[in-house]
Parts: structure tokens; sequence; C-alpha cells
């Protein structure tokens, strides 16, 4: 199968039964059709209200399907900051949403039908609903249907993954703790809005399984390159959170992709991890002697500041 990997839509190369994709070697090779940089337009009749003057605005629909601490919170908040956006957070964290197809259909119906109401929907002049969607979520259990709904009704997805993935497990490790911790005054928050409040969470360094670490970044990695394997066929972009950070051109190209009007998007929410990994790891010398030579030592150094 000769194949390649696009911007707005992909199709991966195959080696033997499973998708041999590196989280870093991800190669634009070719253009993508004039047809699949065009968002679909719909134009929504919802049941609890009426668009009004609005219903003659058409509608993009889009999914930010990503992973846990992937930056998929912060992202969304960039993207409702956009008057004409509304994404409607992780609404399949609700097992009963998710335990069959046709309560994801169902689910997927009322917010793409303007019926589904959340703190940040526009409502009657909305230019592009949407949600955000985990992988463990449903999503890759029931991918075929999900993907086959998602070609006929037109809907666009924005795939956000982290390229560190070392610094994604450190929040993973850190926001568990915290579940049970509570170290905000007794209350569990896994996105913060003050240097106050990150400083308090990132205090807590968590230890790493340095026997098990290769493998389990393997595993993310296989994961994440299932779901671009399974999702080939829509039409979506793939993000990192990294570059989110560090070139806001990337911002642009997302509004570009749902075919919005361009605006400055802001979000008040407060990284919490800043400086040196190994600031943020109880056992660094372990892990550093487990990753260094290995292909996952870049996470080691990948970015912020480097430990000494």
């Amino acid at each position: 199968m000769l194949c390649g990997f696009y911007l707005y839509g992909t199709c991966l190369k195959h080696v033997g039964t499973f998708t041999m994709l590196k989280f870093q070697n991800i190669q634009l090779i070719q253009k993508p059709s004039l047809e699949a940089q065009i968002p679909t337009l719909h134009y929504p009749k919802p049941e609890s209200f009426s668009r009004g003057e609005c219903a003659l605005n058409p509608v993009r629909f889009f999914a930010i399907i990503s992973m846990q601490r992937s930056g998929s919170g912060w992202f969304e908040t960039l993207l409702n900051s956009h008057i004409n956006v509304s994404s409607n957070g992780e609404i399949f964290s609700v097992i009963d949403r998710r335990n069959n197809v046709s309560n994801i259909i169902q689910t997927l119906e009322r917010v793409y039908n303007l019926d589904w109401f959340t703190s940040a929907s526009k409502n009657e002049c909305s230019a592009a609903v949407g949600l955000k969607w985990m992988l463990n979520q449903g999503l890759m259990e029931h991918h075929r249907e999900i993907v086959e709904y998602f070609n006929h009704r037109g809907i666009s997805a924005i795939f956000l993954f982290r390229r560190n993935l070392l610094r994604r497990m450190v929040s993973i490790l850190a926001n568990s703790y915290d579940r049970k911790a509570k170290l905000l005054n007794g209350t569990h928050k896994s996105h913060v809005h003050s240097e106050q409040e990150a400083a308090a969470l990132s205090s807590y360094k968590p230890i790493i399984n340095s026997t098990s670490l290769i493998s389990d970044l393997k595993e993310v990695e296989m994961i994440t390159a299932r779901a671009l394997e399974n999702f080939n066929s829509t039409r979506h972009m793939v993000l990192y959170y990294e570059d989110l950070v560090t070139n806001q051109t990337k911002l642009k190209d997302v509004q570009e992709f749902l075919g919005l009007p361009l605006m400055e998007l802001t979000s008040r929410q407060v990284k919490i991890h800043k400086g040196s990994l190994c600031d943020f790891v109880s056992n660094w010398d372990d892990v550093n002697k487990t990753l260094n030579g290995t292909e996952y030592e870049r996470f080691l150094h990948a970015d912020y500041e480097e430990c000494h």
C-alpha cells in the first residue's frame, strides 16, 4: 500500500499488521486535496430552541481527540475563547453515555444538533460545535462505527498529543496523587488559574517506575499510532501540545481548518509543571539512567531548562 500522512487527512504506511508510526517522524509528503481542506457546512435545527436569525449561518462539526494530561483542557479553553466556537467538554467521561454505540450516537446527535448545553454553549450563532473525547472513553472500542458516523455527518477530528511522553507521565502521576491528597485547601483541581496554585500542585514529586518505564512509553506510542490508523479516513489534523505552546501560528491553522474567522485565542489556565523536568521527579537519577542511550533519551532534554 502506497500512502502517506497529510495535515487534514491521513493514510498511514502499514508494515505487517500494525502501523509502524514513530511519534517524532510524521512527515508531510503530499498536500491534501481541496475537498479535504473544506469543512462540511451544516444547518442544525435544534429541538430545544430556535436559532432565529442565525438559522442560515452554517455550523462546522468537530471533535478534539486526545489522551488525559496532554493539554486538551487548555486547548479547549483556547477554542472556546473564540466568539463562534462551542466545545462542550469531556462529555464521554460519563460511562452511561459511552457504554454502547447507540448511546454514543444519541449523545453525538444532541451535541451536533445544538441541543447539548454547557457553560461553553453559544447556541444560536455558533459557527463550530464539538466536544473533547479521550481515546479511552469508548472511542477505540467502537472506532469503526464512530468513523462511519464522522464521515457520514462531516465531522472534523482534531488530534492533540504530547511529544514529551515523560512529562505527560509526570502530570498523570501528580494529578492522580492530588485526587486523594487535595493539596489546594482540600479541593482537587486538574487545571489551575494562578501561579500559586500551580506551585502548590507541582510541589509533589512522583516516583516513576523505572522498571516498566520504557514499556509504558512504548504502549502510549502504540495507542496513539493505532488511533491515527483507525481514523485515517476522516478529515482531521494532528497537533502537538509543545507546538501550540511555542508556535502561535498553530492556533491560526486550527481556525482555518475549521473554517472560522481568525481571532486571537486566549486562556486563563496556568501551566503546572514549569522548569526542568528533573525538578518534578523524586527518582530522577533512576529515570535518567533508564532512558539514557535509548530512543526515549530525547524526553530527558526535550524542552524547558536542562537538568544538571
